[in-house]
């Protein structure tokens, strides 16, 4: 019998199956694909994410970082009628060159803009070399039966008809359309806000001018967003409201006739793959029902404004993880598992509400012109009644088509040289920056925070510049991430994350040695001393884990504060014994050699 079963080999799968197996712990790992998927998804992977990827493997988040272009190559947000033609507006995301270098002190690693197309490979190429994984690809999932303590999932796989997987839990991290949570009969809450189609292909576009990372279209032929991928390869996305349309029941041949007039006539191009998703803001009415747990995609999903998708599932499996390999060694009751609801529902109901926020604030950069996401939506709703399946796929088509046509023959407003139509161009211009939470959220990035009973709380609030959208101030307020800092360690140099003891609880002081003096050897925390921090003024480490000098920060495995105290340790270590006691965690008596 297996430890844990996951369903989906996702970024939220394939990041679980490889932190478990820092743990010794074995997995396998059922996907439907033969083959991980070619057209891109999600492209914003965020800082914290790479970090989560580094305490699976150096090496892996290495690889992971190594396909990032250089900031200056992504930092360009534009609106558009033409792209070869002069900007309504747009943002440089490296202007404030101040909140630059501060981001830059957040953490090792920066955001990045890496296509999920070339992501998924390096992930299940660290799959299928990392032993305690039984990667199976090309199966699909039927169904799943729980009895008592153990879990038994059937599946289908190639040459194989009927398989049962036995294991103590099963992981459903199958995407949107999750057929775990189906078969558990658990409903997804939240509205739907639009369908989307989109091709993937490579031109040779832009040419000697910087090349936009996103450029939004708002032309009387079309309205949708470009997004930039590596070496010349594109993503063209834009709504529609029937399945009967083209741009969904032919969209090969849809994309074919109106990428010239988007890109040019005279572009040379080449489509690598189409696709239609459906944009919600859902969340499940439950993250598990017995020991069936869903993460990622199949517990929440967002509209891509704002780049969440995608590094939230990496949070929950992060999140899943460490509490999952207390359990399996014995360490802490299984009800520690209920705290992983408790503590992403919070975080990822706010990442849907801000990607929410985006999208309909793009409204506003171009207020009474052209296809409003707010009435989009609205439409939307209407179209999705199943009355409306009646009626002919001809007589549908040609009414949506023209409901389109209207909506974006607005933009016409914005062509010309006289002066109504210049001054609706400097109105956008003007309002352009105010879409910047959109595409710059280090706040949200770095500063979800957990409460719950693995979280002493404070009576203090939490700071509201650490809880932001756009900046962010790091804090060891309880719940809150780690701030980063340099120390040495062994003669190297490296993350206050990367000293995070895998199973014990990790406190951080400038006092180490009074702390571990009144410790007990029974209680799982491992002390690391801020003397060694790596820091031109040993101040302003102290100004940044916030306790003083003999004071204490106890952080969880995965790098989330638990408690803290501005106490020495004679007088602070009864309490910190009493928080850690209250968890249920207790030492491992044996570790796995990883």
């Amino acid at each position: 019998m297996t430890e844990v079963t996951i369903v989906g080999a996702g970024a939220t799968g394939c990041t679980l199956a490889l932190l478990l197996a820092r743990y010794g712990i074995a997995s396998t790992v059922i996907e439907r694909r033969s083959s991980s998927l070619n057209h891109p998804a999600a492209h914003v992977i965020n800082a914290r994410s790479q970090e989560i990827w580094r305490r699976a493997s150096p090496k892996l988040a290495a690889q992971i970082a190594a396909l990032a272009p250089p900031t200056e190559e992504i930092s360009i947000i534009r609106w558009s009628t033409d792209l070869r033609g002069t900007p309504l507006g747009e943002i440089d995301l490296l202007s404030d060159s101040e909140q630059v270098d501060r981001v830059q002190g957040h953490s090792p690693f920066l955001i990045s803009h890496i296509g999920q197309h070339l992501l998924m490979p390096i992930l299940w190429d660290a799959l299928e070399r990392e032993p305690l994984v039984d990667f199976r690809r090309g199966w699909s999932f039927q169904d799943v039966i729980v009895d008592g303590s153990q879990v038994t999932l059937h599946a289908s796989g190639p040459q194989v008809t009927d398989t049962e997987i036995v294991s103590r839990y099963v992981i459903g991290a199958d995407g949107a359309n999750s057929r775990v949570r189906d078969t558990l009969g658990v409903q997804m809450r939240g509205p739907f806000l639009a369908n989307m189609g989109s091709v993937f292909f490579h031109a040779e576009l832009f040419g000697e001018t910087s090349r936009p990372l996103l450029t939004w279209i708002y032309s009387p032929s079309f309205c949708g967003v470009l997004i930039a991928h590596a070496n010349n390869d594109y993503v063209l996305m834009s709504p529609y409201l029937s399945k009967c349309q083209d741009i969904a029941a032919n969209s090969r041949s849809y994309w074919a006739r109106v990428l010239p007039e988007v890109i040019g006539p005279d572009v040379a191009f080449e489509i690598h793959s189409t696709g239609t998703w459906t944009m919600t803001s859902q969340t499940a009415e439950n993250f598990a029902v017995d020991h069936v747990i869903l993460a990622g995609d199949a517990a929440h999903r967002f509209p891509h404004t704002g780049g969440f998708g995608l590094n939230s599932g990496v949070q929950d499996a992060h999140n899943l993880a460490w509490k999952l390999a207390a359990v399996l060694e014995g360490r802490a009751p299984a009800t520690l598992l209920a705290t992983y609801e408790c503590e992403r529902r919070p975080v990822v109901e706010r990442f849907a509400a801000q990607s929410v926020a985006n999208h309909f604030r793009l409204d506003e950069a171009m207020q009474g012109i052209g296809l409003s996401n707010r009435s989009l939506s609205g439409v939307t709703a209407a179209f999705n009644h199943r009355v409306l399946d009646l009626i002919p796929a001809p007589i549908m088509r040609h009414v949506t088509d023209g409901l389109m046509r209207l909506a974006t023959n607005r933009t016409s407003a914005l062509l010309g040289n006289d002066a109504r139509a210049r001054y609706r161009r400097a109105t956008i211009r003007n309002r352009v920056p105010a879409q910047l939470e959109h595409f710059a959220s280090t706040g949200m990035e770095f500063g979800y925070a957990y409460s719950g009973p693995l979280v002493r709380s404070e009576t203090t609030p939490q700071p509201v510049d650490g809880a932001g959208v756009v900046h962010y101030r790091p804090t060891t307020w309880p719940g809150a991430r780690l701030p980063h800092t340099w120390l040495a360690d062994d003669g190297d140099i490296v993350s206050s994350h990367d000293v995070l003891d895998l199973r014990d609880f990790t406190l951080f002081t400038n006092s180490p040695r009074s702390w571990q003096e009144i410790i007990p050897a029974d209680i799982p925390v491992t002390v690391v001393g801020l003397d060694a921090a790596v820091a031109p003024d040993p101040c302003t480490v102290l100004d940044l884990f916030e306790v003083g000098s003999d004071g204490a920060v106890l952080v969880r495995p995965d790098g989330h504060v638990a408690w803290r105290t501005t106490a020495s340790a004679l007088s602070g270590a009864a309490e910190l014994i009493d928080v850690v006691t209250s968890f249920g965690i207790t030492r491992a008596t044996h570790r796995a050699a990883r």
